[in-house]
C-alpha cells in the first residue's frame, strides 16, 4: 500500500512532520483537531511538503528521518534547495575532518580549538 511522508507548517510557524496511507484524509483531520497533539493545539496548519512512497514502511521510515533534522534543513527540502540540502548535510562538528584546515589555521594564528581527543 502506498504511503506519504508530508511536512506541516503550523499557526505559530513550527513543523510537524507525519506519515499516512492516505494524505488528504489525513491533513483533514489535522486541520480539524483530531490529529497529534502538536498540530491540534497550533491551528491551522497548511501542507508544505509531501513524498509518496510505494509503501508506508518507506514513508515512515522517512518521517523518522526527517524528524531528526534541523529547521534548516527541513526548509531546504521544502523549499526544493539541493545545494544548501546538501550543505546541512555535512558534519559540523569541530573534529570533523573537513574542518581540520580550519583548525590547524586557528591554531596558527594563536587560537586554541581543543577537543577531548586532542
Amino acid at each position: 500500500m502506498k504511503g506519504y511522508m508530508y511536512i506541516l507548517q503550523c499557526a505559530d510557524d513550527s513543523y510537524y512532520t507525519g506519515s499516512t496511507t492516505h494524505l488528504k484524509l489525513r491533513i483533514k483531520q489535522h486541520q480539524s483537531g483530531k490529529g497529534a497533539n502538536h498540530t491540534k493545539k497550533r491551528l491551522p496548519v497548511k501542507l508544505v511538503y509531501f513524498e509518496e512512497h510505494p509503501r508506508i514502511d518507506y514513508a515512515f521510515y522517512r518521517e523518522k528521518q526527517v524528524q531528526g533534522w534541523s529547521r534548516k534543513k527541513k526548509e531546504a527540502l521544502i523549499y526544493g534547495t539541493k545545494d544548501q540540502l546538501n550543505n546541512l548535510a555535512k558534519c559540523q562538528n569541530e573534529t570533523h575532518f573537513e574542518n581540520k584546515a580550519r583548525r590547524l589555521e586557528a591554531a596558527k594564528q594563536g587560537s586554541s580549538i581543543k577537543n577531548f581527543r586532542d
